[in-house]
């Protein structure tokens, strides 16, 4: 009976009537040939995502590189290749080797620094020499001991045979943790008197730290390289400093109203010796290595006060 009313219908409507084996497999025909064409339009976008994705990836990469680069260049300002290249020394005193350590840290122009920027002429644990040559450039590290007769005249002939003697580090630059020792200790009981090296030879620049970062040890060098006297001049002022800790940051920066309450000074502390009171950092005697990292990491211990007072006529 359905198929007799399906028949009338398809008649009533000028369809043939087909029986439904056919019915089926045109059915069936459709379906694949609209299949047939939404995978032929879809194909194609497809192949453009996969062009597209390819080309963000190929984009990203490039941006990686040239980042990398950007970065590598704004550690070395752009350097060239020096003709003449100078010379310089690592000497190490009475210290950890932090510092050291720290400038092995530029480990990604540290090869640029060496091969293209500098000669390594001597060092303790660099370079198998009898003798200590002359140097354009003297990193000492650790403050020097004034019962150890071998480390006062190396430090000597150090001034002597070097064009800038550095003083690397806080240990070489105040003295920092040095300080403290009073003589009776396991390894070298009579050793019980340790100063910085400004105390005993001119001392040019100095790169303060606790140990030194990594970053402010290759533009120090960088900038000694180029001449660049206005980077350089903080380092030159510190060169004749050999008392910095928190005490010294009240003084010239607290008890003068030039503290801002930044904590530049408290993050900057090693040993957790600062900390933030009412806006103003507050000293902890106990905890305090006389690394100077406070003083020297404070904008305001920079602050032309003179300058002001001199403008202002005061």
């Amino acid at each position: 009976m359905l198929d007799g009313l399906k028949n009338k219908l398809r008649k009533f409507l000028g369809l043939e009537a087909k029986p439904d084996a056919e019915d089926d497999e045109a059915k069936a025909k459709l379906k694949q040939e609209i299949k047939s064409e939404v995978e032929a339009q879809s194909k194609p976008a497809e192949e453009a995502k996969k062009a597209a994705d390819a080309a963000a990836e190929e984009e990203a990469k490039k941006q990686a590189e040239s980042s990398e680069q950007i970065s590598k260049e704004s550690s070395t300002q752009e350097v060239e290749k020096v003709a003449d290249k100078p010379k310089i020394g690592y000497i190490h005193m009475s210290g950890c080797t932090g510092d050291g350590m720290s400038l092995t840290e530029n480990y990604d122009i540290l090869s640029t620094l060496l091969t293209d920027m500098v000669d390594i002429v001597y060092g303790t644990t660099l370079v198998d020499l009898w003798e200590m040559p002359e140097m354009d450039l003297a990193l000492v590290e650790g403050s020097v001991c004034l019962q150890d007769e071998h480390s006062v005249k190396e430090l000597m002939e150090v001034r002597e045979k070097s064009g800038l003697v550095c003083a690397f580090g806080s240990c070489a630059m105040t003295g920092c943790f040095t300080r403290y020792a009073r003589g009776g200790q396991l390894a070298q009981p009579k050793h019980e008197s340790f100063v910085p090296i400004s105390d005993l030879i001119k001392v040019d620049c100095a790169i303060p730290g606790c140990p030194a970062s990594p970053e402010i040890i290759a533009k120090v060098v960088v900038a000694l390289i180029n001449g660049d006297m206005d980077y350089l001049q903080p380092m030159l002022d510190m060169a004749a400093c050999n008392l910095a800790c928190g005490c010294d940051l009240q003084t010239n920066v607290v008890s003068k109203a030039l503290c801002t309450g930044c904590g530049t000074c408290v993050l900057a502390c090693p040993t957790r010796a600062l900390e933030m009171i009412e806006g103003r950092p507050s000293h902890n005697k106990n905890r305090c290595i006389k690394c100077g990292a406070c003083t020297t990491h404070c904008p305001r211990t920079w602050f032309p006060a003179e300058q002001i007072k001199k403008d202002l006529g005061l």
